[in-house]
């Protein structure tokens, strides 16, 4: 995510080794400082017993935990692919959509970038915040693949799920095998691509881990209108049918549409979400950005009517960059949201993967399907048994 220099590559080694001490539980160590491609040092595998981090029931290998319980779960080291997850002759397959979105056209995301090969520098008066001096203004087209189930009835209010990142054609597949067997709604999806780059002073960035409801009135005034329109569908305003799902960045996003609109979206799935101190510019109501969700937002807030599904890989990101602020562990960070959302009682089921990095493939193609299908739970689904 970030290209550190060589100075500042030695700076994070020594802040990965500060960090792990004063983040609590210490770490089990598989070969932490390897370098890996794009010259980041290789995440230490975390052990998901540590003290400090949440109870977890341990699962047999290869299994998923059941779409209806709540709670902590560790699954691994192997990650078979479920069978949702492969193309079925025997069901009806849905039709997809795809247009293209111009920056020119947003009256909300003009378009930013930031200089390539250039990185921010941690404020020297708040180690919590990063100053950016390269980004300008800048055009993007982002694309938007849709998902309209063969079952979708023309003129009737669907439920959707929002995706982050570009087309997910595995959610596509699984949602074909899914609503085939009755085990989540006769659902859209709608999969919408980011404004390009990455991290602070990016569009993606600027869209993803701002802490506020801006990405989610983008997406109801821009994107679903145009959604409808180009798929010749209508969409719930029922939040319960609602739902946002992403992976990193992405992941937190999805959280931070339904926090700050919950009139809108109920529904939340995350992979490796970036529940770290991300957010640029900053923002004096929540200088820590998406870290401000499981130390104060949450505990601080009243309960939220959000069921909530989320993973996190045991060699997930370790990020101990030039801001040395101890709030860029993703593993600390899901571990805090699964003990904040349980003292507050909420509906979420957390995954702990043993043998995965960060937005793992191989995890998502093992648990989506049971994920979709606890995310729906207690939302109506014709001919369910």
């Amino acid at each position: 995510m970030f290209r550190l220099s060589r100075i500042a590559l030695l700076t994070g080694l020594l802040g990965a080794v500060l960090t792990a001490f004063a983040q609590a539980p210490a770490p089990t160590v598989g070969a932490p400082g390897t370098p890996r491609p794009g010259g980041r040092p290789q995440p230490p595998t975390r052990d998901p017993h540590t003290p400090g981090y949440v109870t977890a029931t341990e699962l047999p290998d290869g299994t998923n935990p059941s779409p209806k319980a709540d709670g902590n779960f560790i699954l691994g080291p192997t990650h078979p692919a479920a069978p949702e997850m492969t193309a079925q002759e025997s069901v009806p397959h849905g039709q997809i959509f795809n247009f293209t979105m111009e920056s020119t056209d947003s009256k909300i995301y003009p378009g930013i970038a930031r200089e390539p090969g250039t990185m921010g520098k941690a404020d020297p008066n708040d180690p919590a915040k990063m100053i950016v001096t390269t980004s300008h203004p800048a055009a993007y087209t982002r694309k938007v693949g849709v998902y309209v189930p063969k079952q979708y009835v023309p003129g009737t209010a669907a439920p959707f799920i929002v995706g982050a990142d570009g087309v997910d054609n595995g959610l596509f597949v699984a949602l074909d095998n899914l609503i085939a067997q009755h085990r989540v709604p006769v659902m859209i999806a709608i999969s919408i691509g980011n404004g390009s780059g990455d991290a602070q002073g990016s569009e993606r960035g600027l869209e993803y881990d701002t802490m506020s409801g801006l990405y989610a009135e983008f997406v109801e005034k821009e994107v679903l209108p145009l959604v409808e329109q180009q798929a010749n569908v209508k969409l719930t305003k029922d939040p319960e049918g609602r739902a946002t799902m992403g992976g990193s960045s992405g992941g937190s996003c999805a959280l931070i549409m339904a926090w700050y609109h919950p009139e809108w979206y109920h529904r939340v799935l995350t992979y490796s979400g970036t529940y770290v101190n991300q957010q640029w510019p900053s923002n004096p109501e929540t200088p820590h950005g998406a870290w401000e969700f499981h130390e104060h937002l949450i505990p601080n807030s009243p309960v939220k009517p959000i069921r909530l599904w989320m993973e996190v890989g045991d060699r997930d990101n370790y990020n101990p960059n030039v801001m040395t602020d101890n709030m860029h562990d993703w593993v600390v960070a899901n571990e805090n949201m699964a003990k904040v959302l349980a003292a507050k009682g909420y509906h979420y089921q957390f995954v702990f993967a043993r043998n995965a990095g960060h937005t793992d493939g191989a995890v998502k193609r093992q648990t989506l399907a049971e994920a979709l299908e606890y995310l729906w739970q207690g939302y109506p689904i014709a001919g369910a048994r």
